[in-house]
């Protein structure tokens, strides 16, 4: 039941993140950086909003990975499942697009804590941090900068590479930018959660616990023969 339990919060945790981004970008009033990133991409390749996460997600893993910084399962669940789960969300058109600025600004307020919840879940069950928070680890350890410069430069460089490909910017992207870590510290607080405390497993970590399960069963057997 203990594994369900993980399961089912790392899952329900993915699926409320790609409500949230899908709120984002229907607002209709600009985006985040990472999503006009993604936006201004397949605005040139016709692939979808899901594919294009997915796709970034794996490339960013493959470069984190190469730098040291193993991930979780945690981590691979959240670069396929987002991607997925915003397709689906789009392909059922269940939200609608915003005709104006109220109810856009309605819907991206909405968003943001539709992420901050999503975060909150997926983040509690330690099974590691999505691709792009493992980017900003990285770049934290070599160069010894603070967080939030590193998150400051990534997200710099991805809203200008969107915005050079023609992503949707505006007051959105302003409010986005400033209001997600308010509404995750909210969430946080009001959840009791204290991140400080969180030790993300990795697959290493897992491969290393099984591996030393297998040399004690083992170990138990030789002793009872």
């Amino acid at each position: 039941m203990k594994y369900v339990k993980i399961v089912s919060n790392l899952i329900f945790g993915l699926l409320l993140c790609a409500i949230g981004i899908v709120l984002e970008v229907n607002a209709n009033i600009g985006v985040g950086p990472w999503d006009a990133f993604h936006i201004g991409i397949i605005k040139h390749i016709p692939i979808t909003l899901g594919m294009i996460q997915i796709i970034t997600g794996f490339s960013i893993l493959i470069f984190t990975t190469l730098m040291g910084e193993i991930p979780g399962w945690g981590t691979i669940v959240n670069m396929i499942l987002i991607g997925v789960f915003i397709d689906i969300i789009n392909k059922s058109q269940i939200i609608p697009q915003s005709s104006n600025f109220i109810s856009g600004l309605i819907m991206l307020i909405l968003s943001l804590f539709f992420m901050a919840i999503g975060i909150y879940f997926y983040m509690k069950v330690q099974l590691g941090t999505g691709p792009r928070d493992g980017l900003m680890v990285v770049f934290v350890k070599k160069t010894g900068k603070s967080v939030r410069f590193i998150r400051n430069i990534i997200e710099g460089f991805a809203l200008i590479v969107g915005i050079i490909l023609g992503a949707p910017v505006g007051i959105g992207t302003v409010i986005y930018a400033l209001g997600i870590g308010y509404a995750v510290q909210w969430i946080f607080e009001l959840l009791k959660f204290d991140v400080s405390k969180i030790v993300h497993r990795s697959i290493l970590d897992d491969y290393k616990y099984i591996k030393n399960i297998s040399v004690l069963k083992k170990i138990g057997e030789e002793n009872n023969s």
